[in-house]
């Protein structure tokens, strides 16, 4: 199977199943994931040499616009998109198997967890990986030490509170936060 045919199989939610061809072929991209965040991440690089490490890790171009603090992990890498003006701040950590997509203007703080994929509930089928995408709108702003959990959808302009997990849809222009995050108050826009 051929990436971009993989890619589309796991942002529709396909199933991959421990120990299968497309187990294997997660596998061997999250070692090129793993280079290239090892290069990432040793020393310092000036803004142009990240973003031409980011459009390495991701396989697609990046805008001139983003902007990141290193370190950052990705497990897989070839499915996340950025949009223009987006900024990751230092140890951010995604799991992009099911898909991440991060709108225009989006600020995401220290610290922050997508994490797109599920391991089945049957212990018998533990392996077995169930991908669902993030995505997060424009102009997001998720504090530090959120995670985000596989399906869920942040509105544009949303503010995600610090410490907060995403485990349902966040509307737009809202603040929320907690554990589960919940909507704590809307956001008045001009």
């Amino acid at each position: 199977m051929e990436l971009e045919e993989y890619l589309s199989y796991l942002q529709n939610g396909g199933v991959v199943e421990g120990g299968s061809e497309l187990h294997q072929m997660m596998y061997e991209i999250s070692h090129q994931a793993m280079r290239i965040t090892a290069q990432l991440n040793s020393g310092y690089h000036p803004p142009e040499e990240i973003r031409v490490l980011m459009e390495q890790l991701i396989g697609k171009p990046v805008d001139g616009s983003f902007a990141m603090f290193p370190p950052f992990y990705s497990d897989f890498g070839k499915n996340i998109t950025f949009g223009r003006g987006v900024f990751i701040n230092s140890c951010c950590c995604f799991q992009d198997q099911g898909g991440i997509t991060i709108g225009d203007g989006a600020l995401i703080g220290h610290h922050v967890v997508l994490a797109t994929v599920n391991h089945d509930f049957a212990p018998e089928r533990r392996s077995t990986n169930h991908p669902a995408p993030i995505v997060i709108g424009r102009n997001v702003w998720i504090g530090a030490n959120v995670t985000v959990t596989p399906g869920v959808t942040i509105g544009d302009g949303a503010i995600v509170a610090a410490g907060a997990v995403v485990t349902k849809d966040i509307p737009p222009n809202v603040v929320a936060g907690g554990v589960p995050a919940k909507v704590i108050r809307l956001i008045e826009t001009i």
